[in-house]
């Protein structure tokens, strides 16, 4: 009879959490959301010399003033930007299952940031700039489609580490990286700590804004780097503990820890073996850390400073083996 008993309380505590998330998940399916999505590409490359002007007139923000028309019939010719296009067009020639998952991400959106405007949606083919990748401002929303070919595409002369961003999953979580620098407050100092929290403030919104995306997708790593940082994670933080780094002003442990790299530099032998941007998912941790430990929305975590965040974040990562 005991046993019984256990077991229900077990099936009610299981039952009970799904019912939590699901009210939350059936308010988002609720918030009605339709986005427009402008195939930018597929009108430039679709044009001549009698069509350019039309296209000009509807996109007039992609055309700067002072380049001929020639520039653009140039270009739509050119033998290598016609190839690009053609690429793009074999992945993403039927754009309907990005556009639902846009919209599942503004719905979202809409329901941790009711007073968000959607935005209009374009598509380009641009110049393969991974720094920027997403532009999105209070009415735009604009995605390159040239950098979601796949890791491996014959196109990507890049280093190894940045090729896990140009796969087509990390569509959405770039989306919620451009969203989250209209929402999380930069730095009010100069700390690492500072640094830090700031970081983990945009992966923790890719927590709640993409449920359904594991860790290693909302930070861009392989599954071996997210499990490397999940097995190593006590180590790198007693390490930068122990050089009393967290409230350190020096610029270069940026370059060493949070901005992308091949790896972390800890100048040791595990460096090789590290990925890089190690303190955005140790931020990330404290974030995730302190929202779990103090009774605060969303919001109010997003501009409460980085030394109280960490304070009351009681973060202490599992002992290493």
């Amino acid at each position: 009879m005991k046993k019984h008993l256990w077991m229900l309380m077990i099936l009610s505590l299981a039952f009970g959490g799904c019912d939590k998330k699901s009210k939350v998940e059936k308010a988002v399916e609720a918030i009605p959301v339709q986005l427009k999505v402008h195939r930018f590409e597929k009108a430039f490359f679709g044009a001549n010399a009698q069509t350019l002007l039309q296209v000009k007139q509807e996109y007039p923000f992609f055309f700067p003033p002072e380049n001929d028309d020639r520039v653009w019939l140039d270009k739509i010719q050119n033998p290598q930007w016609r190839e690009l296009y053609s690429e793009v067009e074999k992945r993403y020639g039927d754009f309907s299952a990005q556009t639902q998952q846009t919209e599942d991400l503004f719905k979202h959106i809409k329901y941790y940031f009711p007073k968000t405007k959607l935005p209009q949606v374009y598509t380009i083919i641009a110049e393969m700039d991974y720094q920027t990748k997403i532009v999105y401002t209070r009415d735009k929303l604009i995605i390159p489609l040239e950098l979601y070919l796949g890791r491996n595409h014959r196109f990507y002369e890049f280093p190894e580490y940045l090729k896990e961003g140009f796969e087509p999953r990390q569509m959405m979580p770039d989306v919620v990286t451009a969203f989250s620098r209209t929402q999380v407050p930069p730095p009010d100092n100069a700390t690492f700590i500072a640094q830090l929290i700031y970081e983990g403030k945009m992966l923790y919104l890719k927590d709640i804004l993409l449920p359904d995306y594991t860790d290693a997708e909302r930070i861009g790593y392989s599954a071996q780097q997210q499990k490397w940082c999940q097995e190593n994670e006590a180590y790198v933080w007693r390490y930068l503990i122990e050089r009393d780094m967290l409230y350190s002003t020096e610029q270069k442990l940026l370059s060493r820890f949070v901005n992308p790299a091949p790896f972390s530099k800890f100048y040791l032998e595990i460096d090789n073996e590290s990925p890089g941007r190690i303190g955005a998912w140790i931020g990330w941790q404290i974030v995730r850390s302190y929202m779990k430990s103090n009774d605060v929305s969303l919001q109010t975590m997003l501009v409460t400073d980085a030394k109280q965040i960490f304070e009351q974040s009681h973060y202490k990562p599992k002992k290493d083996e």
